[in-house]
């Protein structure tokens, strides 16, 4: 059996062993999923992978080859309600494990933190998503969702999202969750950019035995410092201690009075409720490099300094970038901007499979072997191309021909050219019409 049929077989028999027992995905044991149907557990979980951009009908035709007793988008909905807000997720973390995680140095996996926003169908009755044209973006106002992920950044997989409405967003307490969640194996180094920066955030890497890199403002770094001025260079270490009070002669250590960090009501710090006279102290790192003529960066850490140098965080931090670039292909490729779905219940079942989708190509991705053949540069995989290739794969019925899944990938292939940069563009993209999908 060739990879990419092994990498589909596993997929299928994850989804094969959740169906022996429906009962533990749906919403209602006793009656669920306990009649034939043509759309049973086992293929609504199928077709919400493998579909497309096109409107239900239409994805619904092509799953059943176009057969006159395709179900109906009223029956389809009927079997798609009945599930749990669980189910992908366990579906998404059963697939992963069985193929391990890249481990760096042999002992740490690389997690790269980040969130996304989501374009959804318009409702402005939907005051938990709905944002008003006040922010320049829309003349009309849009409704979006925050996805926040962890990324394994050496196996190019998604490892859990959260999902919160637009309006509701909330990415310190997203990744805080996602590190009291986190479950696989090997020591984790949470990577996050500079949102993700919070006293919370460090003490549940604490609690949870993990490490982590975060990108900090420079007036952050003077806090913590207890400085007016940054030098170009810093790699110190600073023990703090947080509390609730700013009153001295409540002071467990008073003769660490220049340790303390207040913590406001109004911050989220799980370990300390406000109007409490608990203490929580906390050793940090903090690291400041170059990265370009006159542009510095900061990253507070708890990497240890004897196995981790300056230069190292600073590489490791470069990294995090993976997940930007998977958010680009998630939405533009796998296709997790034109959802089917109007209820944000639903999108969310989309998304979590439109996760599980990209960890299928990711797989069989990095399975390719690109040659290099006395070329200039070294070259990697088109991972765009790669995707669709695998789509195409995952589509076909097992009576169908698969193509060379491994050749075709390894026939798309671009040129790692180091050293380039280019400004981030910022564009406003709405959600493609239901109108205009045939």
């Amino acid at each position: 059996m060739s990879y990419p049929k092994l990498a589909k077989f596993n997929l299928w028999g994850a989804i094969h062993k959740m169906a022996k027992t429906p009962w533990k995905f749906a919403k209602n044991p006793d009656a669920d999923f306990t009649r034939n149907r043509k759309l049973d557990f086992e293929n609504l979980l199928r077709f919400l992978i493998v579909k497309e951009s096109d409107n239900t009908a239409n994805e619904l035709l092509k799953y059943f080859d176009y057969n006159a007793d395709t179900i109906s988008n009223s029956a389809f909905y009927q079997q798609r309600k009945k599930l749990l807000p669980e189910t992908f997720p366990f579906l998404l973390h059963s697939f992963n494990s069985l193929y391990p995680l890249g481990l760096y140095k042999g002992v740490y996996n690389l997690v790269g933190t980040d969130g996304c926003d989501l374009n959804i169908f318009r409702n402005p009755n939907d005051k938990d998503t709905f944002h008003h044209q006040s922010n320049g973006k829309s003349q009309r106002g849009f409704n979006s969702l925050l996805a926040v992920a962890s990324f394994d950044i050496l196996s190019k997989r998604y490892l859990d999202c959260i999902i919160q409405p637009g309006r509701l967003k909330n990415e310190f307490r997203a990744i805080c969750d996602l590190i009291d969640r986190y479950s696989y194996e090997g020591i984790p180094i949470f990577i996050g950019d500079r949102g993700f920066s919070s006293y919370n955030l460090f003490a549940h890497a604490k609690e949870n035995s993990a490490l982590f890199m975060v990108r900090a403002k420079d007036i952050n770094v003077k806090r913590l410092l207890g400085i007016d001025a940054l030098p170009d260079s810093i790699d110190e270490h600073v023990d703090i201690i947080l509390s609730r009070s700013q009153a001295k002669r409540k002071m467990k250590r008073p003769d660490l009075a220049d340790r303390y960090r207040y913590v406001s009501p109004e911050v989220s710090f799980d370990y300390i409720e406000p109007g409490s006279g608990d203490e929580y102290p906390l050793s940090l790192r903090i690291v400041r490099f170059e990265v370009a003529d006159g542009t510095f960066q900061n990253v507070i850490t708890n990497l240890p300094a004897d196995e981790f140098i300056a230069d190292e965080i600073k590489d490791l931090y470069k990294l995090r970038w993976n997940i930007e670039t998977s958010f680009r292909d998630l939405k533009h490729t796998i296709g997790a901007t034109n959802f089917i779905s109007k209820k944000v219940i639903y999108i969310e079942q989309e998304i979590w499979a439109r996760l599980i989708l990209f960890n299928f190509c990711a797989i069989i991705t990095a399975h390719v072997v690109i040659a290099r053949n006395g070329t200039k540069h070294v070259y990697q995989v088109n991972f765009a191309m790669a995707m669709k290739i695998c789509h195409h794969f995952i589509r076909l019925r097992d009576y169908e021909l698969p193509p060379d899944v491994e050749r075709l990938i390894g026939n798309h292939t671009l040129p790692i050219r180091l050293g380039r940069n280019f400004p981030r563009l910022h564009r406003f993209q709405t959600p493609f019409s239901f109108c205009y999908r045939h």
